[in-house]
Order: structure tokens, then sequence, then C-alpha cells
């Protein structure tokens, strides 16, 4: 079926087209035009003068709607995804959190059944952990040190195919070669809950770890020992001109004005926002029933209030937050959102724009920037046609 959207102000790569239209057939763009005649044939959507913009990409995204990627379950996978595709994620990465090799080929193999299954909007495994710092990650989660061996990584990468990005602490002895395996497979590398330095930092990065997750948060920043002032994890990756960084920018893991900071350095080609959600997320306001998790102030925490751990946030949620809050300009938001980790996810020739021949991966916001209508692969999301 051919679906028409006009009336609406298009963001491009070449910037924001005003009263357009994009054309959706058989699940891709067919065109993105200046034109808003209706097309014979097609069903028109009148977006009424909102924001047609490329769905988002979630690269970092534990789960939602009640549901654990961790849980290594096809339910679990499809329950996440349909929780958050409502609020405009059309791409996800699963993120699993691995305390050792044996989880990852059971989350890999639940991702391959899935992908198989549903083409799209799953495009790839995101693993964290089991390469560790355990005294800069919450307990809840790693607690223990298990250092990279490559008689265990380069046999379950050989064995799974979906794997795109694979976080470790550049610390742990073997975490360089471990790097530079990832980087020759092509699968992001990307530092983690790390106290490295300047020296450190530069070595990893030259490893292959390109890339800095949940940048500020499971990280030190400048420090002092004794007498002696001393660069941080955060102020080494600023160093770093060409490393890209992703924020969970829920305006509470960092404040606007550090969001705002990060923008400014590292610029929207290098900057991916992130939600970092557990399975409260996207769960509308269920109580949890792990009794190690509060949720305060909008944000998850520890119960005994020792630390933050991962977010209820969504995707639009990060992009109200940037606009809003840290007067960031809304294409670049967007971008941030979908251009960017598309790319850095190696799906950008699918996905992350608005162009002819790219995944019809399309969200409608309204002038205050809430979900209206999403489409992944040319399919309305059920629940998000709020239009009328």
């Amino acid at each position: 079926m051919l679906t028409q959207i006009i009336n609406g102000h298009i963001l491009t790569p070449q910037g924001w087209m005003k009263d357009g239209s994009v054309l959706i057939s058989d699940g891709k763009i067919l065109e993105v035009t200046n034109s808003d005649l209706a097309v014979i044939g097609a069903k028109v959507v009148d977006a009424k003068g909102m924001y047609i913009v490329p769905g988002f990409v979630a690269m970092n995204i534990h789960g939602g709607g009640g549901f654990d990627f961790s849980d290594c379950t096809e339910e679990a996978f499809e329950g996440a995804v349909a929780a958050h595709q409502r609020y405009g994620a059309t791409t996800i990465f699963p993120t699993v959190l691995a305390r050792d090799l044996a989880k990852i080929e059971q989350a890999a193999e639940v991702c391959e059944r899935v992908m198989k299954k549903n083409e799209g909007p799953v495009l790839g495994l995101h693993i964290e952990g089991p390469y560790l710092n355990p005294k800069m990650a919450a307990s809840l989660f790693i607690d223990r040190e298990s250092d990279p061996d490559p008689a265990g990584y380069e046999e379950v990468l050989e064995r799974t195919r979906c794997v795109r990005r694979w976080d470790a602490s550049p610390e742990l002895p073997g975490a360089l070669e471990f790097a530079r395996h990832l980087k020759a497979k092509g699968i992001l590398a990307a530092i983690s809950h790390t106290e490295a330095e300047f020296d450190l930092i530069r070595t990893a990065y030259e490893a292959g770890f390109t890339h800095a997750a949940h940048f500020y948060n499971a990280m030190p920043g400048f420090h002092k020992r004794r007498e002696y002032k001393y660069e941080g994890t955060v102020e080494s990756v600023y160093l770093m001109n060409d490393m890209t960084v992703e924020v969970i920018a829920d305006g509470r893991h960092l404040p606007p004005t550090i969001l705002r900071l990060v923008y400014k350095l590292k610029g929207v080609e290098r900057t991916c926002l992130v939600t970092d959600a557990l399975a409260c997320s996207a769960n509308e306001g269920k109580p949890i029933d792990d009794p190690r998790i509060i949720i305060e102030d909008g944000v998850c925490k520890l119960a005994d209030h020792s630390s933050l751990v991962g977010s209820i946030a969504t995707m639009d949620t990060l992009v109200r937050t940037m606009v809003q809050k840290a007067d960031i300009p809304l294409a670049d938001a967007i971008r941030m959102a979908s251009e960017t980790p598309a790319r850095l996810m190696g799906v950008s020739d699918r996905t992350g724009t608005l162009q002819k021949g790219k995944d019809a991966d399309v969200v409608i916001l309204d002038r205050k920037l809430n979900v209206r209508a999403v489409w992944s692969m040319g399919r309305l999301v059920p629940g998000t046609d709020t239009l009328a």
C-alpha cells in the first residue's frame, strides 16, 4: 500500500523542508518531495503542520514494558521492542547484561531468531559485560572482575553473527587485544564502567575503543590524589577528538548544562542520545517488582541510594530534554537520536535519515515534541496514530 504523509515540517539531511511529503511503499521510503499534492492511489496522512522526522535508533537499552532483554526469551525481546516503538524507537539494538559468555550465546541465539522472524526493528545485539571493572559497576549487575580471554570471546564471536557492539573496561588485562579483535570484526567497541585516565584512554582509542558508553556516568572526571590533580576519563575522552560518546539525556543522569557542554565539545556527529532504559521503562507507571531498585525523581536508583541504575526514559524523552532544557536545536537533537547512532552501529545505509530507498522509519512529533504517530518499516505502530 502506498502511504503519503503531507503537510508537515520534514527533517531531511539537507535541513527542514516545509509542506512537503514523504511517500512510503513496501516498507521503504519511495520519495521525499517538496510537493504535498495528493498522489493517486495513496492513503494520505495529514501531519497538520507537525514535525516529520526519522525514527529513533536505540543503541543502549536494557528493556521496557516490564520486559528485560537479559531474560533472553523471544517474549522479552518482542515485548520490550513493542513498548519502545510506541515512543519512536524504530531501530533497536537490545542491550544484554552478561555476567558470563554463556549469557551472550543465549542472547545471540534469541536475537537471531527474532531478526529472522520479524524484519526490523531489531538489527543486532549490544553486549555490556562481563569485562567490566566491578569498582565502577553497580553490584546489582557486576560483582566480580572477569578479564577478556581470547579463547572465550573469539569462540563466541565465531558462533554468532548479530553482535554489533560490546562494552568493556579498558583497564582490565587483555582489554586492548579484545578491542582490536572487535575492530577487526567490524563491531563497535565502547569503554564503560572505567577508571581509565588519559594515557590509557589514548592507548585504548588507538586499539579500537572508539566510543564511550553513558558518558560521565560510571567514570571519573577531574580529581585529586593527595596534593596533585589528575584528569579523569571524562576529560580524556574529550581530548580524543574523534572518539564518540553517548549521553543518557533524561535530565537526571546529567544536568542540562552538562548535556549542552557535551553537544558543544563533541558535536552532533560524535554524540548519541541513549536511554539505558530498564524493564520498568515504557511500562505505563506500573510498579517494579525488584526490591533492589526504586524509582524516585524520575530516575531509577539502587534502593540504598548508592547509585543511579539505568533509566525509565524513552527516546522521545531524550529529544525533549535536549531541546526544552538544554536549549539544543531540534534538528540536532533528532540527528543525535537517529542519524548518528545509525552510523555508529553500521546501519546508516538503511535507516537514520528520511531518504529515498531507506526503511520507512518515520515519527511525527507535535509542537511539544510528543509522539503522535510512528511507522516502523512502513507499518503504523499500534496505538500511535493520534493525529485525528
